[in-house]
């Protein structure tokens, strides 16, 4: 019974003597401990990083919905005569428009950054003149590969692999 009395002692004695040790070595630390302990300097002082600031976009321009767009030209070639393409996208982003002989539907979901995204276009098939076929369907192809957009001026352009459209805003 002496023997687990005295083993008992020691034990009490030990873990007082690690408390003290431990408190000790948290006032020499500035009161750190653990995680972040290495990150603060001599007195308790936090080391200052720079803060990361992100850089000024210019301000992002919004698309114009609900209004009407009327082609102007397709790569610097004007349309010519009083049937131009034209389109508009309304508020829950369906774009519907004329081809010039044809009329298409599709959704469009202008991006950020400026950037646009044509679904596939739903067409009617009505028989055309083979010269204003050909400018139809060019400007089909530009429309439905827009990747970008921008507002220059009063005009609207769209950007694609397949050329440049530009539009004025119908009345």
């Amino acid at each position: 019974m002496r023997a687990v009395l005295i083993a008992t002692l020691a034990c009490a004695v030990m873990a007082v003597d690690v408390a003290a040790v431990s408190q000790a070595q948290a006032q020499l630390s500035g009161g750190m401990t653990g995680f972040g302990r290495g990150n603060r300097r001599p007195g308790g002082e936090e080391e200052k990083k720079p803060q990361y600031v992100p850089q000024a976009k210019a301000s992002e321009k919004i698309f114009p919905l609900d209004s009407t767009w009327t082609a102007v030209s397709l790569n610097g070639k004007p349309f010519a005569g009083g049937d131009r393409p034209s389109f508009i996208i309304d508020k829950q982003y369906r774009a519907r428009g004329y081809g010039g002989c044809n009329t298409f539907a599709a959704t469009a979901f202008p991006l950020k950054e400026q950037h646009i995204a044509v679904g596939p276009l739903a067409l009617t098939k009505k028989a055309c003149d083979k010269g204003l076929a050909a400018t139809e369907q060019a400007f089909f192809i530009a429309l439905r590969t827009a990747a970008v957009w921008d507002m220059v001026g009063s005009q609207l352009v769209l950007k694609s692999p397949n050329g440049e459209l530009k539009f004025d805003r119908a009345l």
